[in-house]
């Protein structure tokens, strides 16, 4: 018999409201449809009443997930209109946020992917070592969740040696506890029989809606602006970038567990190399000069694209954020096609949605 099966908006298997809608012919999905705009709060608007400094502040609002990756594309974009040379140093603090952020995000998503799939033994080991990421995140800005680590023209907190050292400690205790965890993803029974070949996106569909990101990568996409258009420093570091090729919720569980082993290298080469000088330009209120930048940041989920329009007064004339879960939403409907009901849950996650980002 066929049916019509809502999902969400309030949902148990999702952690923000969306709406999808599932037609099926008994337990298979034949068609879906996603509906998003149940968090809409008016930042883009917002910010045009704010001055940079207060849009920052604002623009970390957005998601609490990667709030410094929004600060950090927004600083880009006024410092490009501006033509602001950010300091070296600053430049890898920026990068050393970001990168401890990435580890964050995939390890509360790698986690969440493990309860909805019923592993809660493995659910709960995984957020207890993240915990050592949030500690390491909290020494390092003395918050959480948003860090206000950026500022026009660079960063806003230093990182002393003693700090420095910390910081390497922690990623060395990171290596074990995450060694194991991908061993776990790679081996364990219920993990693969729970997304093993299960909402899958081939490589030519991933390109064809746009995909990025993690999401992306797990179809067989190499894409990473981090590599594509190298920012503030990203080409001093050596890493690589994981891809996997069946396209289904097991490759992206795999890639995302892979590029924490990444972020690792790169927050290691970042701290032992941090380069001497000034952290940033000094504390002015600056004027958004007349002009429009368009930059881009590879964040946890992937592409981020702030777009700023300034016309030299102290307030953004427009502001416009791109996140990457607006590119990866329109694959769910291709996903869900032909797999079950108990696993539709399972799929909308495992783009690692962020609904806040998306509705702004």
């Amino acid at each position: 018999m066929s049916y019509i099966v809502p999902i969400g908006p309030y949902h148990p298997a999702l952690e923000e409201p969306v709406h999808a809608t599932l037609y099926t012919e008994g337990e298979v999905i034949k068609d879906a449809e996603v509906f998003v705009g149940y968090n809409h709060r008016g930042i883009e608007k917002l910010a045009t009443e704010r001055n940079a400094i207060q849009t920052l502040v604002l623009v970390e609002r957005v998601c609490g997930i990667c709030s410094h990756s929004h600060a950090f594309t927004y600083a880009m974009c006024v410092e490009a209109i501006n033509k602001t040379e950010v300091p070296k140093r600053g430049q890898y603090i920026r990068v050393i946020t970001a990168e401890l952020e990435r580890l964050h995000s995939h390890f509360l998503w790698m986690g969440i992917a493990c309860h909805i799939i019923g592993h809660d033994s493995l659910f709960m080991h995984i957020w207890d070592e993240r915990e050592l990421i949030m500690d390491l995140l909290e020494r390092l800005s003395g918050n959480r969740v948003n860090y206000a680590m950026v500022t026009i023209g660079g960063s806003r907190r230093d990182i002393d040696d003693d700090l420095r050292r910390d910081l390497l400690k922690g990623c060395e205790a990171l290596k074990n506890p995450l060694n194991k965890i991908v061993d776990i993803v790679l081996n364990d029974k219920t993990i693969a029989m729970r997304t093993k070949n299960v909402g899958i996106l081939k490589r030519e569909d991933a390109i064809r809606l746009g995909a990025v990101g993690p999401h992306a990568r797990a179809s067989g996409v190499m894409t990473d602006v981090r590599k594509d258009a190298p920012y503030s420093s990203y080409e001093d570091f050596n890493f690589d970038i994981p891809v996997c090729q069946n396209g289904d919720v097991f490759d992206r569980v795999v890639v995302r567990a892979l590029e924490c082993v990444e972020s690792i290298k790169i927050l290691e080469q970042a701290l032992e190399n941090l380069p001497e000088g000034p952290i940033n330009n000094g504390n002015k209120l600056p004027k958004i000069q007349e002009g429009v930048a368009v930059c881009r940041h590879e964040a946890p989920r992937g592409q981020l694209s702030h777009m700023v329009v300034g016309n030299g007064k102290l307030e953004n004339y427009r502001i416009s954020v791109h996140v990457p879960s607006y590119k990866n939403t329109p694959t769910i409907p291709h996903m869900l096609r032909d797999n079950t009901v108990a696993d539709a849950g399972l799929i909308i996650a495992s783009i690692d949605p962020c609904f806040s980002c998306l509705d702004r």
